[in-house]
């Protein structure tokens, strides 16, 4: 797990978008994804978690929005990193959203995707671009 001057966890097994979503390869081309520690701090307490209707088992494009993250200061949407197929979504996350605050990278993960295309998930950014980019948006 390495920081960023903030504090922020970017753990090194991960990579992000610009949008502040992270996925991490579980076993070849099973992902699982949620939003960054930056982008659950940017939120502040998240209060409500809803994903797109019948998203389970859905081929989705990259960049496709698959749920909506809300807090007091604001509602974000969740987009895919990568095009897939929603595999699983985390149902803990919609009766307990703060876990997203507590452990974006742990039980407060969103879903897990196939991923159709490995050279989309490469082309993310690592942990070291994502700290970068953080720091190039302050």
């Amino acid at each position: 797990m390495s920081n960023t001057e903030n504090g922020f966890k970017i753990p090194a097994d991960t990579k992000y978008t610009e949008d502040h979503e992270w996925i991490s390869i579980v076993e070849n081309n099973l992902a699982v994804c949620g939003i960054s520690d930056h982008a659950q701090h940017s939120l502040g307490d998240i209060v409500f978690v809803e994903f797109i209707n019948n998203i389970l088992n859905v081929d989705v494009n990259q960049k496709d929005s698959v749920a909506i993250v809300e807090s007091p200061k604001a509602a974000s949407d969740v987009y895919s990193p990568v095009t897939g197929k929603i595999v699983e979504v985390n149902n803990d996350i919609e009766d307990s959203p703060e876990l997203i605050n507590t452990d974006p990278y742990g039980e407060g993960w969103l879903f897990k995707i196939e991923i159709k295309d490995m050279s989309e998930y490469e082309d993310l950014m690592g942990p070291d671009e994502y700290m970068e980019y953080i720091k190039e948006e302050e």
